[in-house]
């Protein structure tokens, strides 16, 4: 994945880059869908892992904000399926997504744990590019039918003599 920094402490989502880099790497698994998951975590040997908390659904309050910068007001509620786990050898994985999908909160826990090794770090983020490239299709897609409805609208200045 192109931007994605190496670190120097996997286990500190502070420590300088990583922090990002872990945020980036989330933020792909909660986009990516559940078969791009499975197929990233069928091409790297995973250990064993045990669920720290199953896998479960709740609401969250969505907030949004008229303009992008007004004042924020409550949107809705909005499923959210959470997943934490440990690999046999270590490392705690976490994850949220929208939606209910259980199966794929848990195995994009699983990628961050593998993610949090620095042996494993490269497999995983080789077996994300496909599932990157699919989102980013994804995205420029819905920018090109926005930019097709997109309208300009020009303020004409009164000619008053």
């Amino acid at each position: 994945m192109e931007g994605v920094a190496v670190t120097t402490n996997p286990r500190d989502p502070e420590s300088g880059g990583d922090g990002a880099a872990r945020r980036a790497v989330m933020a792909l698994c909660a986009e990516a869908s559940r078969a791009d998951l499975e197929a990233a975590l069928s091409a790297l040997d995973s250990p064993a892992s045990a669920d720290l908390r199953p896998p479960e659904t709740g609401l969250v309050m969505a907030t949004g904000r008229i303009g992008g910068d007004g004042r924020p007001f409550n949107l809705g509620e909005v499923s959210v399926t959470r997943a934490a786990i440990r690999l046999a050898d270590g490392p705690a994985g976490f994850a949220y997504h929208l939606g209910r999908d259980r199966t794929k909160a848990r195995l994009a826990a699983i990628l961050d744990a593998l993610w949090q090794d620095p042996a494993r770090r490269a497999r995983v983020e080789a077996a994300l590019e496909p599932a990157a490239r699919r989102v980013e299709a994804s995205r420029a897609q819905a920018a090109r039918r926005t930019a097709a409805t997109r309208v300009d609208f020009l303020t004409l200045a009164r000619g008053e003599d």
